[in-house]
């Protein structure tokens, strides 16, 4: 994969990424908390793979999948923080960089683009976790759900970072796999891949999107920066 002819040499400066389902699979350890929920209540664990396509929604999806829950239910914020505090006490266990995100970054930062994180997720999360594995300790920005007043898909949470890393919008490229990470991306001026090796739920079409470039799997990316 070739990238786009309107990407000139020099126009990109530096690279930032969703946390979840694009750097990390964090899947493994949101499913558990969601399980260990279900044991309390003497339910049977639902299987991984129902909750991976919807790790990108965070407690809000996982409850769906574990419980049927939706957030207009009586009772529903409780179960949240409940799910929030299971979470926050293992969310190490078994989250791991997808294959390939290592060299990525490393390959980022010889080439001396800087690169960083902006997430959904509450600092609560992001900070440990991001502190907790050190392919990550690289990231020239990290911001957080709550770090600014709107999340994604607002573009308030990218200017955040491209501020913290003295580099103009335009100039940056934004990596996602979910719309809202397109959405916000655009709308912050920058250029935007969607990486279809996330959480995309079924029937998703990536193409309606309309990011600028697609990928699928985190090396692909090193293609379309002319660095591999």
């Amino acid at each position: 994969m070739s990238a786009p002819s309107r990407w000139p040499p020099g126009r990109i400066r530096a690279v930032l990424f969703d946390l979840d389902g694009t750097l990390v699979d964090s899947a493994p350890d949101l499913a558990a908390a969601a399980n260990r929920m279900r044991e309390r209540r003497g339910l049977p664990a639902v299987p991984e793979g129902l909750f991976r396509p919807h790790a990108s929604s965070g407690a809000r999806g996982m409850l769906r999948i574990a419980f049927d829950a939706h957030p207009e239910q009586a009772g529903y914020d409780a179960m949240r923080q409940e799910f929030l505090a299971e979470y926050a006490g293992a969310l190490l266990d078994r989250t791991a960089p997808f294959d390939g995100v290592a060299y990525l970054l490393e390959a980022l930062a010889g080439a001396g683009l800087p690169w960083g994180i902006v997430t959904n997720k509450a600092a609560r999360f992001t900070t440990p976790l991001v502190a907790g594995m050190p392919v990550l300790a690289g990231a020239a920005a990290v911001v957080s759900g709550d770090t600014t007043p709107h999340a994604k898909p607002h573009p308030a949470p990218l200017l955040e970072a491209a501020r913290r890393m003295a580099i103009d919008p335009p100039a940056c490229l934004y990596v996602g796999d979910d719309e809202r990470d397109v959405v916000a991306g655009r709308a912050a001026g920058m250029l935007t891949v969607a990486a279809r090796y996330g959480y995309l739920g079924q029937g998703v079409s990536v193409d309606t999107w309309l990011a600028d470039a697609c990928i699928d799997g985190p090396m692909e990316l090193l293609k379309l920066l002319d660095l591999a």
